[in-house]
């Protein structure tokens, strides 16, 4: 019966969520590797100053994290891990990389950068990380454009007064191009290690993720999950179910033959 239960969750239809589950057709990451960023497009760092991504480069690799600084989802899930992974990695900031938070809402200002880069360093603090982990804000034109090259499609969520879009984090080569993708959250730290080393080789990686993982999945003011989410676990429970009957079924089996 728990088994049946879990499968009819598993196909309903979206409709079957009506009111409760956004439109989340087109929202991903739609990786782009080998793609060139806007290397000299204006964003502002957090003190509000201009700042060319460019400048971030200097014969390192840049790791670029898409979110938004107000976010009350996994926008700061997606940098917790990756700040944890990095702090683990033994990768130094300016030597091995440069890092890159850049916030998709037009609207967020430098203090937004500022207050949440100062939140992120005092729980992941690392040599170098002053100078090397910028976070910044932009005008939605150069938003727009350094979104269409690393293939990231978000929008706004009218409902909540959010954006919806997908978790994940993208790696620039030292010339500019896109070399690879983690994708979701819960990064290793060999995960990223390799991620930057290839590319800081100069590596254009061409692979496709499993699953996307998108922020607004966990409303955290309701403490609801949603379809995608829903899904994941059915199968997750699913499994277990079935790991559970061919356990029995092999018990019971054993203990026939001994009789």
């Amino acid at each position: 019966m728990a088994l049946l239960l879990l499968i009819l969750l598993l196909i309903a239809p979206e409709s079957a969520f009506a009111g409760s589950t956004p439109d989340i057709t087109g929202i991903a990451y739609e990786q782009r590797p080998g793609e060139r960023l806007p290397l000299e497009r204006a964003f502002r760092d957090e003190t509000g100053q201009p700042l060319r991504l460019s400048a971030l480069l200097e014969g390192r690799p840049l790791i670029l994290v898409l979110g938004y600084f107000q976010c009350k989802n996994l926008c700061g899930v997606v940098r917790s891990d990756l700040f944890d992974a990095l702090k683990k990695s033994g990768l130094t900031a300016g030597r091995d990389y440069g890092l890159a938070a850049v916030s998709i809402d037009p609207a967020e200002t430098a203090m937004d950068a500022a207050v949440a880069r100062s939140i992120d360093m005092r729980r992941f603090p690392a040599p170098r990380a002053e100078q090397f982990w910028r976070f910044l804000t932009g005008d939605e034109a150069a938003l727009g454009v350094l979104s269409e090259a690393v293939g990231f499609h978000g929008r706004v969520y009218q409902r909540r007064g959010s954006y919806m879009h997908p978790l994940g984090v993208v790696f620039i080569t030292p010339q500019g191009l896109v070399s690879n993708y983690l994708a979701g959250v819960g990064y290793q730290p060999e995960d990223v290690r390799g991620a930057v080393r290839q590319a800081a080789a100069g590596e254009i990686i061409r692979t496709a993720s499993l699953v996307t993982l998108l922020c607004y999945e966990f409303d955290a003011t309701t403490g609801q999950y949603t379809l995608a989410i829903v899904r994941l676990l059915c199968v997750a429970a699913a499994l277990t179910v079935l790991i559970l009957a061919v356990g029995l079924w092999r018990a019971l089996r054993y203990e026939g033959r001994g009789a």
